[in-house]
């Protein structure tokens, strides 16, 4: 099966018509949803060719494949991140300035700033007296660098 285009989420799809399919997930790490060409497998062994045509990036829940009775989506495994909760805004902007000098990506989810686990950004928070936790979980998206220069 060669898959060119996402058409839906499985976000999209109602409860009651989900329930009624048989359901197969393509397990991918966060990073690969970035990329337009991938060879992949079901959880029940079915091999998928990705070939996007046009430039999006992948997010948990794309449907692969769908008819009456069989859905194919994306799923992924979890990412090791440090969820940053500064306490007010100074704070917020003071993390975002020393990450953002370390050009590194970020995801915000409600209050938090999510980042890719690194050592270095725990210490830093550390010394910053920051408050952080480091989890597993599950992306919605992949972490993007913002292309940019220092002219």
């Amino acid at each position: 099966m060669l898959v060119e285009k996402i058409e839906m989420n499985i976000n999209d799809i109602e409860e009651a018509e989900l329930a009624k399919l048989h359901k197969e997930k393509v397990y991918l790490d966060s990073a690969d949803l970035l990329k337009r060409i991938l060879r992949v497998k079901t959880d029940h062994g079915k091999d998928i060719g990705i070939s996007l045509k046009e430039r999006q990036a992948l997010t948990k829940g794309d449907v692969l494949y769908k008819d009456t009775s069989n859905i194919i989506f994306i799923d992924v495994y979890q990412d090791d991140v440090i969820v940053i909760r500064p306490k007010d805004i100074h704070e917020m902007g003071v993390i975002a300035h020393q990450l953002g000098n370390r050009h590194l990506p970020a995801q915000f989810e409600a209050d938090n700033m999510i980042v890719q686990y690194d050592y270095l950004v725990e210490e830093l928070l550390k010394q910053l007296d920051i408050s952080y936790q480091r989890e597993e979980r599950k992306l919605k998206e992949a972490f993007k660098h913002i292309g940019h220069s220092h002219d």
